[in-house]
Order: C-alpha cells, then sequence, then structure tokens
C-alpha cells in the first residue's frame, strides 16, 4: 500500500490485533460471580501506566463514581481517550491521573463551559496529546472491536487535525483514491455505567450507545458499574436486551446513581447546579483544592459524595426532573 503522508502524533498504544488476542485468550469466560465493591475493582483492575477509556457520552450514563474512585487512589501514569469527555475528563485532570492523550473533545462541557482545571492541566506540558476527532476515536474503536490493526476513513484529509494525529494516508489499493487509515485502538482498562446487570456481568443500558459497545469489545479489562443488579433470570427472558455479554466484563460494581452529577436516562436528570458549582470553583486552584478534597478524598464512597451534596432529597428532585422531561418527550 502507498503511505502518502502521515501525521506527527505520537501513538500511545499497539494496534497489533495478535498482541491483543493474545491477552483476551487468556481471559476466563466462566459465568462466575464478579460482584465486588468498586474500590476493589478499581485496585485490582486500573494499574499506573495503563491506558484507560470512559463510557458514556458527554454527561450521560459516565461512571462519574468510578472516575471518583481512580483519583482518591491515586493513579497515575495513564493513558486516556478523550471521546466526548465532559465531567469525567474534568475530574480525571484533577488528579493528574493521565499524561497522555488521544484527544477528541475534551475541556468543554457541552453548553455548561469550559473546564479551567482541564486546560490548566494540558497547558502544564504534564501531557503528551494526539489529536483525533470524536468520529476518529470511534473508527479506531471500532477496528480493535473487529480484530483488526486500523480501519480506513475520508475525514481529517486536508486539517491541522490530521498533522496533529497519528493517522496516515495512503492510496486505496482498489480505486487508488486517497484514504486516511485509523489505528486500532485497543485499550488496557474501561469503565461503563449501565442501568443494570446481573453477577456475571451481563448488562443492559438504555438511550444511545455511541461507542460504548466497541468500548467493551476494544478493553482487556472491564469494569461494570450498574445503578441495580438483577437476577439472571430476567437475563434469560429476554436475552436480546443485553448490551454487552459477561464474557467481556472483568467486575461488577452496583453503585446506585453512579452516574451523578451527570444524567442517567430515564433514571435521573443532571444537577446543574452541582455542575455549575464545578466550573465556578475550579477557576481558582487554591479553592478547587479544597473543594476536590472535600468532595472526593474526605468521601469514601460515591454514596458519601452524594450524602453531602443533597443526599436522597437530591435524587429524588433529580429522578422527578427525568421524568417529567420524558413525560413531555
Amino acid at each position: 500500500m502507498n503511505i502518502i503522508d502521515q501525521g506527527e502524533g505520537e501513538l500511545f498504544t499497539n494496534p497489533d490485533p495478535d498482541e491483543a488476542r493474545a491477552f483476551f485468550r487468556q481471559k476466563n469466560r466462566k459465568m462466575v460471580n464478579k460482584v465486588m465493591e468498586l474500590k476493589d475493582a478499581v485496585s485490582r483492575f486500573v494499574c499506573d501506566g495503563d491506558y484507560l477509556g470512559i463510557g458514556g457520552f458527554g454527561a450521560n450514563r459516565t461512571p462519574v463514581a468510578a472516575c471518583h474512585e481512580i483519583v482518591r487512589q491515586n493513579k497515575k501514569n495513564l493513558g486516556f481517550a478523550g471521546h466526548t469527555s465532559t465531567h469525567d475528563m474534568q475530574i480525571l485532570s484533577a488528579g493528574e491521573v493521565y499524561d497522555r492523550l488521544d484527544a477528541a473533545y475534551v475541556v468543554g462541557l457541552e453548553a455548561r463551559g469550559l473546564s479551567a482545571c482541564s486546560r490548566r492541566y494540558l497547558e502544564s506540558g504534564k501531557v503528551k496529546i494526539t489529536e483525533w476527532t470524536n468520529y476518529c476515536l470511534t473508527i479506531r474503536m471500532k477496528a480493535a472491536s473487529q480484530g483488526v490493526s486500523y480501519l480506513p476513513g475520508r475525514n481529517l484529509m486536508g486539517t491541522d487535525t490530521f498533522k496533529k494525529s497519528a493517522a496516515k494516508l495512503a492510496e486505496c489499493p482498489f480505486t487508488g483514491k486517497r484514504l486516511v487509515l485509523l489505528p486500532a485502538l485497543y485499550l488496557d482498562v474501561a469503565v461503563i455505567h449501565v442501568h443494570e446487570a446481573d453477577i456475571y456481568g451481563n448488562s443492559r443500558f438504555k438511550g444511545i450507545a455511541v461507542s460504548d459497545l466497541d468500548l467493551a469489545n476494544a478493553s482487556k479489562r472491564l469494569i461494570i458499574t450498574t445503578e441495580k443488579l438483577i437476577n439472571n433470570d430476567e437475563i434469560k427472558r429476554d436475552p436480546t436486551a443485553t448490551d454487552i455479554p459477561y464474557h467481556l466484563v472483568d467486575a461488577v460494581c452496583e453503585v446506585p446513581y453512579g452516574a451523578y452529577p451527570g444524567t442517567m436516562p430515564y433514571e435521573y436528570f443532571s444537577d446543574e447546579e452541582h455542575l455549575k458549582e464545578w466550573l465556578t470553583v475550579d477557576k481558582d486552584p487554591d479553592v478547587f483544592r479544597d473543594f476536590i478534597k472535600r468532595n472526593i478524598f474526605e468521601c469514601e464512597n460515591h454514596e458519601d459524595y452524594i450524602i453531602l451534596n443533597g443526599g436522597s432529597r437530591k435524587m429524588r428532585d433529580l429522578r422527578a426532573k427525568e421524568m417529567m422531561l420524558f413525560k413531555e418527550d
């Protein structure tokens, strides 16, 4: 294949499918009980130096509890896929847990504003950054989920994003036309938050999936956090509703309201006041440091964090708001 050009960005992961398959072959595919506390799952499966992927989309169905736990355990030198990363990016930046970033949509919290904390960290020089688009990262995870080393696309050509990426521009061997080759993104570990899961890891969620199904298949280790545990008989009654099968999953952690302060579709709306508080206090590093200490390090778990910020009353209000919006739709 004729390679015409290539980006100058660093490729942080190995796209070799055989290297990934060697790992996947030794994974235990038995239906065993994988339920554990979130702190134990993070301690066991998220290792310093790993490449990390976070599920959800924007502030929707994001595993916030897991992000807090990663920071709480002081994980370091992670790689991170910044694929529509909003509040999760802000949390991980506050803990300075990553030092390599595949950046697509980062720093922004959509219509809520920009994270000063994330911007400061990326501008600090402590992070290596390779640029992509959301579509690029989606295709990269799709390639990994299919067990190939790359997939072609027709985006990025003629842009500065291509120059800052690790993609290659090649001549198609069938048509002679130019294609961008996007390397597979095999991740060491990922966390995905779902609505329901059984003890084995069979998981179901509602709303948009975006890239979570490919993320699950592309990750060597997968932690599932779930709003609630359900019986395996319920899974068997409607097997086609299972989005993520058990054999991909390494840990199942029951974490009610695990996406708070983000939205869990059909369950609870985002806490916009608290998200605004994050964006306000993070403009002052000293004030933000105290805020993170109080909201993450002094909380033993996600339940403590929720109690600190309004508790069950707050969650009832957010659930009612989500139900009202769903009714209006």
